[in-house]
């Protein structure tokens, strides 16, 4: 029997993670590598202001190194989620990508449940504590369409479900992408846990988008990488 020569996939560590959250932030803040240096700078600073104030060097020397590593990897954790939508802002799918990044507590449909195969324009959906929330990809004009038709599916399964329209772009009244997740989970709570998972039962009955995903395009490989952007 012939051995498998692939080789095995190299574990990553928390510095992979680290430099990997780097390079994404770089591409969008060129300015990083001072920004981090500076930070670095600032906590030795303040180490050293404080055990000339006090006169007690050794425990305030350490802190300001202790500072010094710390404050470039919070500047790095603030700017890599931000740097990550800005880079993934106007592709196909990018939304499904921030909405796969809201986590624990919500049912969200990888697939878009509506969806143009001629203009590309996409209404993804997410259920939660707030309840049902359609996230629209695509002019105004044309998404409207599309959401409001989500919308009436919806009410004929569940009635008295709270639904919730974001349009994300860059038009009047439009959610950009860096600002989605935070809207969404502004929305207030309406529902309960256990009504949330009932009513992602209800809705999995709902498959109106027969129309495949045109070939190039793929928003399923538009993921934000979770790790780097917790910084772990």
């Amino acid at each position: 029997m012939a051995k498998d020569n692939k080789p095995a996939a190299k574990k990553k560590h928390w510095w992979n993670t680290i430099a990997d959250a780097y390079r994404i932030t770089k591409r969008s803040y060129v300015w990083l590598p001072w920004g981090m240096l500076g930070s670095a700078v600032l906590g030795l600073g303040i180490g050293f202001l404080l055990a000339f104030l006090t006169k007690q060097w050794l425990g305030w020397i350490i802190l300001g190194g202790v500072l010094a590593g710390t404050l470039p990897l919070l500047l790095l954790v603030q700017l890599v989620k931000s740097a990550s939508y800005r880079q993934l802002d106007g592709m196909t799918g990018a939304a499904s990508a921030v909405l796969d990044s809201l986590g624990r507590g919500w049912d969200v449909k990888e697939e878009p449940v509506r969806f143009n195969a001629r203009t590309q324009d996409m209404v993804f959906r997410a259920i939660g504590r707030p309840g049902v929330v359609l996230v629209t990809e695509g002019p105004k004009n044309r998404v409207r369409k599309l959401a409001d038709d989500e919308r009436k599916a919806i009410r004929r399964v569940a009635p008295h479900a709270p639904v919730h329209v974001i349009m994300v772009g860059h038009d009047t009244g439009q959610v950009t992408l860096a600002k989605l997740e935070k809207t969404i989970r502004h929305l207030p709570k309406a529902i309960s846990n256990q009504e949330v998972a009932a009513l992602s039962r209800r809705l999995e009955a709902i498959n109106p988008n027969n129309l495949p995903i045109p070939k190039g395009i793929d928003p399923y490989n538009v993921r934000l990488n979770r790790r780097a952007l917790r910084g772990k």
